[in-house]
């Protein structure tokens, strides 16, 4: 019997608009041979099965079941294409678990740690990971930018501590301009995180699980037109994007080994994107954050990743699908 699969989607921050863009290809690439795929749109206005001609049918959040039909459809897997709260902070996942349903992403205290980007670099680092020095701020308790700047070096990255798709995030070269960084920062969110800039060769490298293996995927070199990878770069077109990455054999190889230490130590699941600095100087791999419910629009990485490795969308949605049964 073919399996029904819930795809969820939207969420209920900014990063709403790329869920959805992401599960419009994910629709597209689906297996319908393999796969029974019903879309879940969960927002602030309430959680619906969005049907094929437009109209919408509300979820029962006692169960995560729909009625289409008179008939009462409960899902065998959850297939997690939401961006943002809360389908990568591990509120959904803990809801999931709950209800004995299983998904394709990382669990609930995975995806809570990695959600937030401080405690994600300092468990990295207490495993032996290379990362940047950082400052872990609170909206509620003020730190002044001299503070800041006895503790840390300019240039310095401010972002919003939880969240992604780059929003809020600032490159800081001046104390001039570390308080209006700031300020822009914490109109995400109530943590940010100041780290040192690094410099060298930006990569990013999807991995996921298959049949327990870790595997990982192309690296991706991020070549930003704009000082940064920022939202613009991001997903407006101001970004060179080399997948693979051309990379010395060594490197690439050391990014990947990495990037799959990361997704053993923080007990990964499903597809995530781990971002890394290369420094050619010292030949480490400072690692980033880690997104754990990776953008799958046509202008996202992941996708380009997959097709660079030889293998189609179709499979890769499939592998994701039949790993989370086992």
């Amino acid at each position: 019997m073919i399996k029904k699969i819930a795809l969820v989607t939207g969420g209920y921050s900014g990063e709403a608009v790329i869920s959805y863009k992401s599960a419009i290809a994910i629709e597209k690439n689906i297996d319908t041979d393999k796969w029974d795929c019903y879309k879940i749109d969960i927002n602030p206005e309430g959680w619906f099965y969005m049907a094929g001609d437009d109209s919408k049918v509300e979820v029962d959040k006692n169960d995560f079941s729909i009625i289409v039909n008179g008939t009462k459809i409960k899902f065998d897997a959850v297939l997690v294409g939401l961006h943002g709260t809360p389908g990568e902070d591990g509120k959904l996942q803990g809801y999931f678990d709950c209800l004995k349903i299983p998904y394709t992403s990382c669990d609930a205290a995975t995806s809570a740690l990695t959600f937030n980007k401080r405690y994600t670099v300092a468990v990295a680092a207490f495993a032996g990971m290379h990362v940047a020095k950082s400052l872990h701020l609170f909206k509620n308790i003020a730190l002044q930018p001299a503070d800041i700047l006895s503790n840390l070096k300019l240039p310095l990255f401010v972002k919003p501590n939880n969240g992604g798709s780059s929003l809020g995030i600032s490159k800081v070269n001046t104390a001039a301009d570390l308080q209006g960084a700031l300020d822009k920062a914490f109109k995400e969110d109530d943590q940010v995180l100041v780290e040192e800039f690094i410099s060298g060769r930006e990569f990013t490298i999807g991995v996921y699980k298959s049949k327990g293996t870790i595997i990982a995927l192309p690296i991706t070199e991020i070549i930003s037109k704009n000082e940064f990878f920022d939202f613009e770069a991001k997903y407006l077109g101001a970004s060179e994007e080399i997948t693979p990455a051309k990379v010395d054999e060594a490197v690439a190889e050391k990014v990947r080994n990495e990037a799959k230490k990361a997704y053993s130590v923080f007990n990964c699941n499903g597809i995530v994107r781990i971002d890394f600095i290369y420094n050619e100087a010292d030949g480490n791999a400072y690692m980033l954050e880690i997104n754990t419910v990776p953008g799958q629009s046509e202008a996202s990485l992941v996708p380009q990743q997959v097709v660079a490795m030889g293998m189609t969308l179709k499979e890769f949605y499939s592998a994701l699908i039949e790993e989370c049964f086992n």
